[in-house]
């Protein structure tokens, strides 16, 4: 099968992206959020031209073709871009196969545990605790993520005193029986990070995200070795010999890809592969309800090694105020704490029309 014309559709927070092949099948995909219109602007100028016309059989090396080429930007604009031809195009195989994406990665529709995930530092722990409760008690979540320090932080807290508050304050509140995970945001050098981790550990935390900053390999593994709560990382990670490297030290105990900050479907399937031959969990980043969230429900439902939960942000339109009216209906539906992977075609969505004559339009097409 060869694709004759990509098309995205884009505002600055999100892209989507659709292809048509030559026998007038489409797909839809997306490129990862965040200055989506210079990731689609990179998607037309440095992806299209290496996949247009081309035989899209074997996905993996046409990815790697498209790096190959454009060897010069080894960076994340590169495969943010290739994630929205990926995700594509597997939702444009599963429209002709009448498949969801899961099955056609060897996994079946069904539900998924899901974590409540907050992105918020400016929140006091008071009203952090609050609304975990509340979502708790709406929406049966058993397990809750909140942040630790300041993002990036060089070892600062977003005030003084806001880590050790909320630490065994979410434990008294949520209970004994409540999974609770914390994310650093690259915050700590080693020494300060062993020592939050040790909080964490006399208060049953159970995931310790990103330690320390996120490119110091060594670092996190200091923090890994010295802790036995689960430290974890990977969000950030786009090359796969920075993967091979990270999981062949074991930096962490849980690697956790970003599908469209690592460049789609495929290769996020072969980070899961090595971390499987090493026996390491993949708990994938998926910090927003744009589609990321959705591609990760269906990789979570067919690799051998996913993790315990599904990240689910909880942020609303006061957070992300993008994220509305993207889709014709909603796919994310938390019920009992899980959400569910249908047994619809592709990806199971459409993105809302009036959506679309709000984006910014631009096309590529063969020859």
């Amino acid at each position: 099968m060869k694709i004759q014309k990509i098309e995205s559709f884009t505002t600055e927070f999100v892209g989507f992206v659709r292809l048509t092949a030559e026998d007038g099948s489409i797909g839809w995909g997306q490129v990862s959020t965040y200055h989506s219109d210079i990731t689609c602007m990179v998607l037309h100028r440095q992806v299209a031209p290496h996949v247009l016309g081309r035989d899209t059989t074997d996905l993996d090396d046409l990815l790697d073709l498209v790096a190959e080429r454009e060897h010069k930007f080894p960076g994340s604009y590169l495969r943010r871009a290739m994630g929205g031809f990926d995700t594509a195009l597997w939702d444009m195989r599963g429209r002709q196969a009448g498949k969801s994406v899961a099955e056609l990665l060897g996994g079946t529709p069904g539900r998924i545990r899901a974590y409540a995930s907050s992105m918020k530092r400016d929140i006091t722990p008071r009203a952090e605790a609050d609304r975990m409760k509340r979502l708790r008690d709406t929406h049966g979540f058993d397990a809750f993520k909140v942040r630790a320090g300041a993002e990036v932080g060089r070892g600062r807290d977003e005030w003084p005193g806001r880590t050790e508050e909320i630490i065994p304050l979410m434990r008294r509140e949520m209970g004994n029986d409540a999974a609770l995970l914390i994310d650093a945001n690259s915050c700590y050098a080693p020494e300060r990070a062993i020592e939050v981790g040790r909080m964490l550990e006399d208060h049953g935390f159970s995931h310790f995200e990103e330690p320390c900053p996120y490119w110091e390999f060594e670092q996190t593994k200091q923090v890994t070795d010295a802790l036995d709560i689960d430290v974890t990382g990977g969000e950030q990670d786009c090359d796969l010999p920075t993967w091979k490297r990270m999981i062949d030290m074991r930096a962490v105990d849980i690697v956790q890809p970003d599908i469209l900050y690592l460049g789609g479907i495929a290769r996020t399937l072969r980070v899961a592969k090595m971390a499987e031959a090493a026996n390491l969990p993949v708990t994938p980043h998926c910090a927003n309800l744009s589609l990321v969230t959705l591609f990760t429900m269906h990789l979570l439902r067919a690799i051998p090694n996913a993790g315990k939960y599904l990240e689910f942000s909880i942020e609303g339109a006061d957070y992300y105020p993008w994220q509305d009216g993207l889709f014709t209906s909603d796919p994310y539906v938390i019920k009992d704490g899980y959400a569910t992977v249908t047994d619809a075609p592709g990806w199971g969505i459409e993105v809302a029309p009036d959506w679309l004559t709000r984006s910014h339009y631009s096309v590529s097409t063969a020859g």
